[in-house]
């Protein structure tokens, strides 16, 4: 009786770790339709392939997932980008990108989610969508900003938090030079860790400590959400 908690937990451990390896492989598969089922050839494969890894995600499941979204099986990727637009608690600008095979499903369970926010205003205009590429290198003395000018990125900035070991950069690019910046960047001996289209505000907000609370638990629930994918948000 008195260890009962012990299971249940596991028990969430367990299903939040399906769900995070259903997130993975989506992206594996939407990175394989996107280029070539490759992932020598495909930086955002490659990035995709690495993260499942790091989740222990089984080496069967990551070479199904491509050949999936490759459409190299008989079995067809039907998933849908949707995305939605509204405010956290506080009037906190976010964007959520869904992956779904049943629209139907998913905007009914986003809307629920929204109860403390406000779910179908635009907001998108407070965005700038951009490429991100997050990677790190070993040595610390590099300058980002040369790096990101021989890359070709619009910008960039050091990560947070920094890496224990070296020096990591977050660099922006024009959506269409995403896949280009990536190759540069790891032939330039960093290892890439996020290689993806996303939305980045163009004036973050920072929040008192009890109402940032509030919306990180509100971000949290979203991102329990099998059909969330990704989620931007204003919060600085």
């Amino acid at each position: 009786m008195g260890r009962q908690w012990l299971q249940k937990h596991r028990e969430i451990n367990a299903a939040r770790r399906a769900r995070i390896n259903t997130k993975l492989l989506r992206e594996v598969s939407m990175a394989a339709k996107s280029g070539v089922p490759d992932p020598t050839l495909n930086p955002r494969l490659a990035v995709a392939v690495e993260a499942a890894h790091k989740q222990s995600v089984p080496g069967d499941r990551i070479t199904r997932a491509i050949k999936k979204g490759a459409g190299l099986l008989e079995e067809k990727l039907e998933l849908e980008h949707v995305l939605f637009e509204g405010f956290a608690p506080h009037r906190v600008p976010v964007m959520v990108e869904c992956l779904t095979d049943n629209r139907n499903r998913t905007a009914p369970e986003i809307r629920v989610l929204f109860r403390k926010g406000q779910l179908g205003v635009r907001v998108s205009f407070l965005f700038d969508h951009v490429g991100i590429v997050e990677a790190t290198h070993p040595d610390r003395s590099l300058d980002l900003e040369t790096v990101a000018i021989e890359a070709g990125a619009q910008n960039v900035e050091p990560l947070a938090p920094a890496p224990e070991e070296g020096t990591g950069g977050r660099f922006l690019t024009e959506p269409a030079d995403l896949d280009a910046v990536t190759k540069a960047i790891v032939n330039a001996g960093f290892t890439v860790t996020v290689s993806e289209m996303g939305y980045v505000p163009k004036q973050p907000m920072d929040l008192p400590a009890e109402a940032r609370q509030e919306v990180e638990e509100f971000l949290e629930a979203l991102d329990d959400n099998e059909d969330v994918h990704r989620i931007h948000t204003a919060l600085r």
